[in-house]
């Protein structure tokens, strides 16, 4: 009679020591929910405690689709974290290292530590087998300390930069949404596990496509929509803490002039002017622009909407801010998927955590180069 393997032991350096590893597939005598599914998608990705429902390959499927949405909520209260300490008065770099532990915290350092093994374990060099039995140490070797302190430093740099003009915690939240599509992505059909057993097996091949496409259209609207809300002053998440957008709008507040009004704006202080320059012809008068192009005077949110639709900082560009930064996230997901998926046999939930943690660092240094 073969040997039967040993139990699962957390005290078991060798074993599983991640509660996401003993999601094992089941076998219930009733299928599983949509609720089930939300409920094992916020218990396997957030540390937010909820009822456990029916586990099987159903629920799996609907909480990898559902991953974004949990994002979205990781990264809202991060992001309320970093607005915070900016208002507090702490510096960007600061601030952003509040909301990346933050993260850490929310989500149980999973991630981060899916991150350190999958390095450890493609560094290693060695065969598939080998390099999922190094994955499942739970020592962190030389390859998952480097991986580590690079991928927490470019996020709280990048989220620094972004922070700096402004735009820190909608860049939070678009990385947070991006970690987590790139593991709806890593689950989708044709994507095998690297071995049974675990949430590699749980999920692996459970997302069909279509879900997968509505989960990226629903994701990259809503965050054009935030991009526009943010960018037009809807959102007042820096009020005080001097974000370009501030900037721009107090050179021209009358309160900086001493309470009176600008010479000529009467009545129609609020009524838009658009003058154009060398869009047609030269302009003939001494009273052009210094430059060619497109002047707009007005500090209201609709001024600014204009003024980006046709000069300054283009509209295209604010509104697909966000949605560009989560398809970097995606893409740099994706190179990395490949190369495990290639070297392993297939995905574990060390790779999933990896690919979240790739993602999210490739979104917030897209949002800081791009604005």
């Amino acid at each position: 009679m073969p040997a039967q393997p040993p139990p699962d032991n957390p005290s078991d350096p060798a074993g599983p020591r991640d509660p996401e590893d003993r999601l094992a597939p089941e076998n219930p005598a009733a299928p599983s929910t949509f609720g089930d599914g939300l409920r094992l998608a916020v218990g396997t990705l957030s540390v937010f405690p909820v009822r456990p429902g029916t586990v099987d390959r159903r629920a799996g499927g609907r909480a990898m689709a559902l991953a974004p949405l949990v994002g979205a909520a990781l990264g809202a209260v991060a992001a309320a974290v970093l607005a915070g300490a900016l208002l507090t008065g702490a510096s960007p770099l600061l601030a952003s290292l509040l909301a990346v532990g933050t993260l850490a915290l929310l989500t149980r350092a999973l991630h981060l530590d899916g991150l350190a093994d999958l390095a450890d374990g493609l560094g290693s060099g060695r065969p598939a087998g080998q390099a999922l039995d190094i994955m499942k140490r739970s020592d962190i070797g030389p390859f998952g300390v480097v991986t580590l302190v690079f991928v927490l430093g470019a996020q709280a740099a990048a989220l620094a930069e972004a922070s700096a003009a402004g735009h820190g915690p909608v860049a939070l939240v678009a990385a947070c949404v991006a970690g987590r599509l790139a593991i709806t992505w890593a689950c989708r059909e044709g994507v095998p596990a690297a071995r049974p057993g675990g949430l590699g097996a749980l999920v692996a091949g459970t997302v069909r496509r279509g879900p997968a496409l509505a989960a990226t259209a629903l994701c990259l609207a809503g965050l054009a929509v935030l991009s526009l809300a943010h960018h037009t002053g809807s959102l007042d998440l820096l009020a005080a803490s001097g974000s370009a957008s501030d900037r721009r709008h107090a050179d021209h507040s009358p309160a900086d002039q001493g309470g009176e009004d600008p010479p000529g704006v009467g009545e129609e202080a609020d009524e838009l002017v658009v003058r154009f320059e060398n869009w047609v012809e030269p302009c003939p008068g001494p009273s052009c622009p210094p430059g060619p192009g497109l002047v707009v005077e007005d500090s209201g949110p609709s001024a600014f909407l204009v003024e980006g639709l046709l000069g300054g900082a283009p509209f295209p560009l604010l509104l697909a801010g966000l949605p560009f930064a989560l398809v970097a996230g995606l893409l740099a997901a994706s190179a990395l998927r490949r190369r495990a998926v290639r070297r392993l046999g297939g995905v574990t939930g060390d790779v999933l955590g990896a690919l979240a943690e790739t993602a999210a660092a490739a979104a917030l240094v897209a949002c800081a180069l791009l604005w």
